[in-house]
This record gives C-alpha cells, structure tokens and sequence, in this order.
C-alpha cells in the first residue's frame, strides 16, 4: 500500500536539544487526529462573508456546524478501519469538531504512521518525546486526515503574565496597580455582569484553589461568578503551589474575567501543554454544547516560527469554526517585545494571536485615576521587564478589515503591511501598573498581555449579556467603527513605534467600552 506524507507535518530537531533515550515501544499514548470538512467550498464562502463583516452573515449554531460542516461519517469509517488494521482504540470521536483521540502503544504507533519517536533532552523545554521528519498516511486517508498531533509532546506555549518584580525604592515613577474593576471604570465598561453568558478560558496546566477565588471576590465585594473545571485529554484543575508557574496564569485569567463578569460562568478547559492539548482544549470549548461559552480567552501562545504548518492549519481551522458560530476568541499577543522572545535578531508575532480569527489583545502602560486615564503609552519596561507583542505575521495574509494600514518603525518610515497585523487592541499589561490578584494566598500584582485577554472576554460578555446575543466575530466591526479605543500615539515594543490609528504595538488602542459595545 503506498503512503503519502501529511502536508505540514515535518518536524525538524529543535535547536539545542540532544536524542537521550529510545521510547519505550510498550508505552500507550494518546493522538489528535483531525479530519478534513464537509463541503469545504461552501464553508470558505460562508467565512468570506463573516470576515467582510457582511450584514447577512449570520452565525450558524453548533448543531447546524456539525451537521453542514463536520467530519463526514465515511471519513470517520476510513479512520476507524485504519485504526483496527493497527490495533489501535477510539477513544472519543466528536463529528462536530472532526477529531478522533486514538489509543495504541509506541510501536503501534510508530509502524501505523512511519514515524520513529525517541526522547529528547532540551534546555529550556525539558524532556519529551519528539520526532523528526514527516508522518505518512495511507492512500485512502490521503486528502481526508488533515492533522495528526501528540505524536510529539513537546511543550508548545508559554503564559503570557508577569509578576511584578520586588519593589525598587530608585524608580523615579511611581508604582501603581489597579483591580480588574478600578480597569474597567477607567475603561468605561459598560454596566451589566455578563449574567446568562458563559466566558471559556484555555489553561495549559496548573490551577485555581477555591480558596483564593472566594476570598478574591469577596474582598472587592462582587458575589462570586460560578467557576466550572473543565478536563480535557486527561488533565484536569491542579494547582501546584507555585504562583510563578501556570497556576499564576490560571488564577489571573479566572479572577479578572470574574471580578468583571461575575455574573457569567467562567469555564476553565485544562489540558496538557503541548500541540495536540492547546489545539484539542480550543476544540473542546468552541464546540461545548453544555457550558456554551459566548467568548474564549487564550493567554497562551508561542512564536509562528515553532509551530508546524500543520498545527496551525488545524488551530486556526478551529478558531475559524468559532467565527463562523458567532464566538468570539480573544488571545494574548505575547510580552517579549517585537522580537516574541527568539532571540534571532528578527521580527516575529505569537500565535494563536496572529489568527486572523482572533482578537489579538496587546499592552500598554496605564496612569489614571477614577474613570479618567491621565496616561498611556504602549508597554515596554525595558530589557528585562516586558513588552508588549506586535508585528507582521508571517504565515497569515492581510485580512479583508486590515487592508490600507501600515506600521510605523522604530528607525522611521512607513510600511504597508504584507501580512495580518498584531495585535488588533489593546489594555493595561505593564507589571508596573498591573493588576491587583491573589494567588496561591499571597496578594501580588501581575501583568502581561495575558491580563489583557481576560478583560476584552470580560467586556465582550457585558455587551453579550445586555444585549442578548453574543456578538460574535468582531474584528471588522471594530476596524470599520472609528474612534471607539482610546488611540495609543507614544512608545514601542523594539522594532515598531505607536502612531495614530492602528499600529503594531497597540492596535486600534485600549477600550472604551460604552463606544465598543455601541459599535458592536
């Protein structure tokens, strides 16, 4: 039987990181396979019209996706025959979201696929089990499988928060912090708590502890939202005690969309940090028929440049799948500057961010008081405390609302831009003037542009729970509504400056809400 490489799906050894052991061929594992749609020609016209922001592009519901739009049960028979020639178990399939989670040992595996999977050390990453080069598939999954994930288990994403650092009496500015509700009045959001919607949030390990969250949300005096732990893929809420790891994260996301919406439910999917786990955790939430959540916040995410072409074909397939049910996903656009952290002296953009079906959320530096911002400025605190992400992504082209812009660089000059801009808007991230949290019972301030993915959830669920319906994909609306964020005109994140209007560092700029939810 022939067999055709999966497209996208080659895999290089990672800079710096050493083959350490064989995989124990025994071992049973977990993959992510994806498979292609129904009808993808009528999907894509159906998108064409939601990113034009057409006035009849209406939503579908999740029903209607799955039924128009889904795994094809004869696709899904293809896959299952295959997994029985190979010995290897089903152990969920969900139509809706065209995955198959399949189980089998490592030689299972291995001879089903063609690959050959060994552990690897890595400085940075640690341990994992890796592979290199390309998987193969048979001639009748040739065209219908489009992603097979998990096969390697590195992990794949970062948080994008910051701890303040200690306190330095030096400083000539002074240290500010603000709650999430001290934001969202110096933000004017709208009045309303997001009752009857329900706010996703993506976690890649750690966890909340109860304890924390009710003694958070009594001490700003808001009655406490209802928090659901989702698992996905064998993981599920653990916290570890340390509030520099993902616990910060998690505890960070939860307590700002809370304290903002505490009348939402806030949904918390957690999964394994890796391709498969990131990419199976967004599935999971957009396609939830339980939770149903309106809006998903992501503050997780990694440079285009690591991801394979096809993890992100397969994530950005899911983030479509979301636009075209009418939910929207706000994603962190990173803290390590215009450079996303590579450290190859270029330009890079974080993805899910880059997604041109995100609401990719940067960061600033924020001075005010009451519901008066007196200053702000696009974040950067220098070498080693954090900039704001930004850029020309390199993989997504220049989406339908972003064509005429251009950026401004840091040595001058004007560019049009030749990919989809980062981020789209933006909100207080400087650790400096981050946000008041509590976190494995310690009182700390945090930033982040992962701060900043939570507030937009949260904002966007006001504006949903007031008005009834969720608004969905908002991008062009934003983009076409002029004056509806706070225009951010100073400072940069390395290689690009804040201008007016749109710019790679601050987007459209910081909200205000009371416009943003009129605009929506």
């Amino acid at each position: 039987m022939t067999k055709h490489p999966l497209p996208g799906s080659e895999r290089k050894i990672a800079p710096g990181s050493k083959v350490v052991a064989q995989c124990d061929p025994s071992e049973t594992i977990q993959v992510v396979v994806v498979l292609r749609r129904k009808d993808e020609q009528q999907f894509a016209e159906l998108m064409k019209k939601i990113e034009a922001g057409a006035p009849d592009a209406k939503p579908l519901s999740r029903k209607e996706l799955e039924q128009r739009f889904g795994a094809a049960a004869q696709d899904i028979a293809k896959l299952k025959a295959f997994a029985v020639q190979h010995g290897l178990a089903f152990v969920r399939e969900d139509p809706s979201a065209r995955t198959v989670v399949l189980s089998g040992t490592v030689d299972q595996f291995q001879k089903a696929f063609d690959v050959q999977l060994q552990h690897y050390e890595h400085q940075s990453l640690g341990r994992f089990r890796g592979r290199t080069g390309v998987i193969s598939v048979p001639d009748d999954l040739h065209g219908v499988v489009t992603a097979v994930l998990g096969l390697d288990d590195r992990p794949q994403a970062r948080p994008h928060f910051r701890i303040r650092p200690p306190f330095r009496p030096a400083r000539a500015q002074q240290e500010t912090s603000f709650t999430p509700l001290q934001l969202a009045s110096l933000y004017q959001f709208p009045q309303g708590d997001g009752s009857g919607q329900c706010i996703g949030i993506i976690e890649l390990g750690g966890g909340y502890r109860t304890a924390d969250l009710t003694q958070y949300f009594s001490s700003l005096g808001v009655s406490a939202p209802k928090v659901v732990a989702v698992g996905v893929d064998q993981s599920s809420n653990h916290p570890t005690g340390d509030p520099n790891g993902p616990d910060g994260e998690v505890t960070l996301d939860v307590e700002i969309a809370g304290a903002i919406a505490p009348g939402a439910t806030i949904a918390v999917y957690f999964t394994a940090n890796s391709d498969a786990g990131f990419i199976d955790a967004v599935s999971q939430a957009v396609h939830d028929t339980t939770n149903k959540p309106s809006v998903i916040s992501i503050s997780w995410g990694a440079p285009e440049s690591v991801w394979t072409a096809q993890s992100m074909n397969a994530f950005n397939d899911v983030l479509q799948s979301a636009a075209a049910i009418g939910v929207t996903v706000c994603a962190a656009s990173g803290d390590s500057g215009s450079s996303d952290g590579v450290g190859d002296s270029g330009d890079h953009v974080d993805f899910p961010a880059s997604s041109p079906y995100v609401l990719a959320c940067g960061g600033t530096r924020l001075q005010g008081s009451g519901q008066t911002v007196t200053h702000e400025v696009a974040w950067n605190d220098g070498a080693d405390g954090g900039a704001t992400g930004g850029g020309v992504s390199g993989t997504f082209a220049v989406p339908a609302w972003q064509e005429g812009l251009s950026t401004s660089g840091a040595q001058g000059g004007k560019r049009a831009l030749t990919g989809r801009g980062v981020p789209d808007v933006a909100g207080d991230a400087s650790p400096l003037t981050g946000y008041d949290v509590i976190v494995d019972g310690n009182n700390t301030v945090v930033g982040g542009t992962s701060a900043v993915a939570p507030l937009w959830a949260a904002l966007i669920a006001r504006i949903n729970g007031a008005k009834g319906t969720p608004v969905g994909f908002v991008n062009p609306k934003l983009y076409k509504a002029s004056g509806v964020c706070n225009d951010i005109t100073q400072g940069n994140n390395g290689s690009y400056v804040a201008t007016t209007g749109w710019d790679a560092c601050t987007g459209l700029g910081s909200p205000n809400g009371v416009k943003v939810a009129a605009a929506l």
